[in-house]
């Protein structure tokens, strides 16, 4: 059987649908990108669902484009011009992101929006469980993965000149809003765990309005370790980046630790045993992530993973539609389909527990 490492590591051929004239981009960054020379060669990403993303190689060096799918698209989805601002703010300031190039919102060089952003050499783990890796290392980059995410939350988001960049406050019940419209663009059919979860969640949002920006799908596969190192070197994937809560963001992050296996992403850690893999407990993770951030603990944690799942089955919907659309990124993307309504029913029993 094939693992989620062979499957998602690396690159291919360009989906046909998905190509572009490379001779346009490459005289398009000649000027845009410092120090480009052509000729261009372009693969596509396998990983992802999302936002397609090519590796670009020439005589100067290596880069990525992130760009919109075509087609059809969902409103306020896709919204790479919002990665680029961030991860420019971000890498002025220090924390680990590729360097951002230039951006582009001309649809005549490939087709849609995009950006170009430096190219990051490390290690991107799409299996939990960081096989053939010394536990003694998994535990240092779990360390380094829960210190990154804690730096991001603390930083002066207005100081970053983001004030602007999503609303302050009010978070969950917008995002409960903005999902519900989501999924119910992208249906396919009823599922009556996503039903109840639309009418619980509003009314049980905890009082707790804590400001900060977050990434907004903060896993394992999205960050770039070093090569050598038990570091992080680069966090990709910026499309869902915000100003919102932090425990939003961070009990999303914990799903790791709580999903069981259902056929998409990581196969999480749940039953797994932590201590021979060298992964910490999730009470010792959200120990050192309280510490880091000046918190006592994250009370209505089953709010939030009632949340985090209903989100995460929206946000798989959304790709389901694209399935059904024509326009996913991502040959595996079919899966999406039949995960919703397992994380539905996830959260459900999460509400029923709060």
């Amino acid at each position: 059987m094939t693992s989620r490492q062979q499957q998602f590591s690396g690159t291919a051929e360009v989906a046909p649908a998905l190509r572009f004239d490379e001779g346009r981009l490459a005289r398009w960054m000649r000027g845009r990108v410092p120090g480009f020379a052509p000729p261009l060669s372009v693969r596509q990403f396998k990983g992802g669902q999302s936002n397609p993303t090519y590796l670009l190689e020439s005589p100067s060096g290596r880069y990525v484009l992130r760009r919109k799918p075509p087609g059809r698209l969902l409103e306020s989805a896709h919204a790479v011009d919002r990665e680029f601002r961030v991860i420019s703010a971000l890498h002025r300031h220090g924390f680990p992101v590729p360097q951002p190039y230039a951006y582009c919102d001309d649809d005549s060089v490939v087709g849609t929006a995009f950006f170009v952003m430096g190219y990051v050499e490390g290690r991107i783990f799409w299996d939990l469980e960081l096989p053939d890796v010394p536990s003694a290392e998994t535990a240092a980059i779990y360390d380094d993965v829960n210190r990154t995410i804690a730096r991001l939350h603390i930083f002066d988001f207005r100081a970053l000149g983001l004030a602007d960049f999503g609303r302050p406050g009010n978070y969950f019940a917008r995002q409960i809003s903005r999902w519900t419209g989501q999924y119910r663009a992208s249906e396919t059919g009823r599922i009556e765990a996503m039903e109840r979860l639309i009418e619980w969640l509003p009314g049980h949002v905890p009082e707790d309005d804590s400001v900060a920006i977050v990434h907004g799908d903060f896993r394992l596969d999205n960050l770039v370790i070093h090569p050598t190192e038990p570091r992080v070197v680069a966090v990709l994937d910026w499309e869902l980046s915000t100003i919102g809560h932090p425990l939003g963001d961070f009990t999303y992050h914990l799903m790791a630790w709580q999903m069981p296996e259902i056929g998409i992403g990581s196969t999480g850690l749940l039953g797994k045993d932590l201590a021979a893999l060298g992964v910490p407990t999730e009470e010792e993770y959200v120990r050192r992530y309280c510490e880091r951030t000046g918190r006592d603990g994250i009370p209505c944690r089953d709010f939030y993973s009632a949340y985090n799942f209903f989100r995460l089955a929206a946000i798989l919907q959304g790709i389901a539609g694209r399935v059904r659309d024509g326009t996913a990124a991502s040959a595996h993307a079919g899966k999406a389909a039949r995960a919703v309504a397992p994380l539905a029913e996830l959260g459900w029993r999460c509400a029923q527990r709060a």
